[in-house]
This record gives C-alpha cells, structure tokens and sequence, in this order.
C-alpha cells in the first residue's frame, strides 16, 4: 500500500494544524475572560489552587503516592498564591514570579522521574502505592495527572498576566509602572479610552496572545519566503 500511508500522513498533519490552530483560538479567548473580568479570575484562581492541593493531599493518603513529592507540590502552589497579591499586576521581575518559573520545572522533572521509573518489587513497591504491575498507572491517567495536578495552576497565571494591561496608573503604583513590568510604563504613550474599552497597541499585548502572535507571524513569512503565498506590500505615499 501506497496511498493509504500518505493518507494517514496528511491526516496527522491537518490534525496538528486544527490542534494548533483550536489552542491559539483558546487562549485569546480566555485572555480576553481574564481582562474583563479580573476579579472573577483571581476567586477562580485561589480556589483553583487550593482544589490542587485537596488532590495532591488525597492522593497521598488514598493511592499512597510519594509524601515528600505531594508535599512539595504544595508548597509550589503555595508560591503560586503569592503571584495573586496584587492580581492583575504582575512584576515579571519579581522573585516570586522567577520562583514559580523554576518550580513549575522542577515539579514537572520530579513527577517525570516518578511515573518514569521502573517498577520495583512487588515487597519494596507498597511505599510506591503500586503493589502490583496491573496497579500501574495507564498513561490516560499519568497525563491527567500532570495536566490537572502539575500544569493547570501555571498554565493560568500565565494566561492571566495579559489582565495588567487594562489597570491604570494611579500614585504609588511604581509596582505596576516600574522596570520589568507586564505592561506599558508610566510616561509612555497613554492609551484611548472609548466607548467600547481601552484601545492597545500591538506591543502592549500579553503574554499569551505574544507568544500566539509571534507563532503567527513567522508562519506568515516562513510561508511567504517559500512562496506559499503572497506578503501584502504596501503602496508608496
């Protein structure tokens, strides 16, 4: 057979593409959720942590896992609460925000290192809450785990840092205005309020929509140095 495998091929590529194309389309959506709705979002966010760390503490106690990874897992989302002290402003260069970058790798190599390894003997395998090989977790449930219990949490406040870029200046916000700031500084050009909202320019955008933007962008030029399609020129004044 010949075609069939191009067939299947071609299929998993599309498939990429609409995946690609679906997760781009969802975090502008939730972004714009999060701006006009601050206040909601952080509610959401504290109570989505400390569901994570019910989770992470009944399966210590039930499934047996690992005490001292659940434990810091928990302290990671305890580091990830700080972020939400002055929600929706976000000091890329603050300590806790650099924290929570470093934990969220660290717990994922962890975990990683745990469901990774080998399965001991069925006598020194209990203290893994795994007593026998058909006790192992399917990867259904490893990749629920990591998405629920690992990602879900800095998956969010990362969706969420765009927020900062509708509060205002206001006095004694040096916080929100100063270096390293997740939006426009004090003394730059001031942004239009209309009817429909605060107008931004391409560079004041967030996190999120940056990183999609940028994807967008060079598949736009990558596709038009190869010829795919045609770049808009523009007319000379």
């Amino acid at each position: 057979m010949w075609i069939l495998p191009l067939l299947g091929y071609l299929g998993l590529g599309l498939a990429f593409l609409f995946l690609t194309l679906a997760i781009a389309s969802g975090l502008y959506y939730l972004s714009e959720l999060v701006e006009e709705h601050t206040v909601v979002a952080k509610k959401t966010l504290t109570r989505l942590i400390y569901a994570v760390s019910a989770l992470l503490l009944l399966l210590a106690a039930v499934d047996r896992f690992p005490l001292a990874l659940c434990a810091a897992s928990i302290a990671s989302h305890a580091v990830y609460s700080q972020n939400l002290r002055r929600f929706p402003v976000v000091k890329l260069t603050d300590p806790v925000f650099v924290l929570s970058c470093v934990l969220v790798l660290g717990n994922h190599y962890l975990w990683f290192r745990h469901f990774s390894a080998s399965p001991a003997p069925a006598s020194a395998s209990d203290r893994f809450g795994y007593g026998h090989h058909a006790d192992l977790p399917t990867f259904t449930e490893i990749a629920s785990f990591f998405g629920l219990c690992v990602w879900l949490v800095p998956f969010a406040l990362f969706v969420s840092l765009s927020a900062g870029e509708n509060v205002l200046p206001s006095m004694g916000s040096e916080y929100a205005t100063g270096p390293g700031s997740s939006y426009i500084s004090a003394g730059a050009e001031p942004r239009a309020v209309g009817a429909s909202g605060r107008k931004r320019s391409a560079t004041q955008s967030g996190m999120a929509k940056a990183a999609v933007n940028g994807v967008t962008g060079w598949v736009s030029e990558t596709g038009e140095l190869m010829g795919f399609w045609r770049g808009e020129r523009t007319r000379p004044l």
